[in-house]
């Protein structure tokens, strides 16, 4: 099988997968995923509002969640995402891995990343790229493919 690199384009609400097959090959869409939850906004996440709790002294608290019910979404999103990587590197579907998340995604799906899976990252690039064309993307990262 020729030496194939799969190139994860994603932000916390979307994300497509592409395959390049070798040199002149170019970029085919192999999986398009989205996560319309990261879209919502905090308080459409959240059923209820926030529970109050009896306090020490006077006055009431209010408990707020540990994690921004958004951030929550972004991060199973990003555990989507890697299982999805996880998944082609032991099925032997790509040898190499192109990453393009913005830097705030991109640090969930490394943490989500298992070891071997993260030690086949060629490259990573900061950047929102879910909206490009195909042809744009190869231009971006026409210094790590070899289109």
């Amino acid at each position: 099988m020729a030496n194939t690199t799969w190139i994860l384009v994603a932000n916390s609400s979307q994300a497509k997968l592409y395959a390049n097959h070798g040199p002149k090959k170019g970029l085919t869409l192999v999986k398009e995923l989205a996560h319309p939850e990261s879209r919502l906004k905090n308080a459409d996440l959240v059923t209820d509002r926030a529970g109050h709790m009896q306090s020490a002294g006077t006055g009431h608290g209010s408990r707020q969640p540990p994690t921004e019910p958004k951030q929550n979404e972004a991060r199973h999103f990003a555990q989507e995402l890697a299982g999805e990587l996880n998944h082609g590197r032991t099925s032997n579907q790509m040898q190499r891995i192109i990453l393009v998340a913005p830097p705030a995604f991109m640090g969930l799906i490394n943490s989500a990343l298992d070891s071997q899976t993260s030690n086949l990252i060629s490259d990573r690039f900061e950047k929102d790229y879910t909206k490009t064309t195909p042809k744009e993307l190869a231009s971006h990262l026409e210094s790590c493919i070899f289109l």
